[in-house]
This record gives structure tokens, sequence and C-alpha cells, in this order.
């Protein structure tokens, strides 16, 4: 299963509001027996790489080889998640 990157950093509101609506869609998903991946957090603050790539366009969510940036919209978000992991029915 894939897992779902979320690049941010520690006192970034846009970055929680970011993480909150992620979860609240992976739970939708989860209920309505669709594939919803875990969230792993990466702090860019802790790699030097990280904070050059990203620190212009936090949050930043990753699946796969797809990048969302400034992840902030519920429905950019939602949109992205759908595009990436499909409504793949849970066996």
């Amino acid at each position: 299963m894939l897992e779902i990157i979320l690049y941010a950093r520690p006192g970034c509101h846009l970055c929680a509001q970011a993480r909150t609506t992620i979860d609240a869609l992976l739970a939708e998903r989860r209920r309505r027996g669709l594939e919803a991946p875990d969230v792993v957090e990466r702090d860019i603050s802790t790699d030097a790489a990280w904070e050059r790539a990203f620190f212009a366009e936090i949050p930043v969510v990753e699946v796969g080889d797809r990048r969302l940036t400034m992840a902030v919209s519920p429905r950019g978000l939602r949109r992205f998640l759908d595009d990436v992991l499909g409504p793949v029915l849970a066996g």
C-alpha cells in the first residue's frame, strides 16, 4: 500500500490545516470501503534538502510519484487523493 507523505514544519498553521483535512478525507474513504493509506509527516526543518525544495511550497502532499504543493484547499486535496488513489474497493 502507498503512503501519503506530508512535508510540513512545526508552527505552520497551513500544514496543520492540511493534516486535519487529509485525516478527515481518509476517514471518509475508510467509511466508504476505499483505500486509505497511512500518512507520514516529514518535518522539512530536519533535512536541508527538504527545506530548500519545499520551504516556499508547504504544505506539500506526495503519493508515489505525484505531488501537490500548497495543499491547503479541502477540495483540491480531495481531488488529488481521489486521482492518485482511485476508487479502489476494499476486498
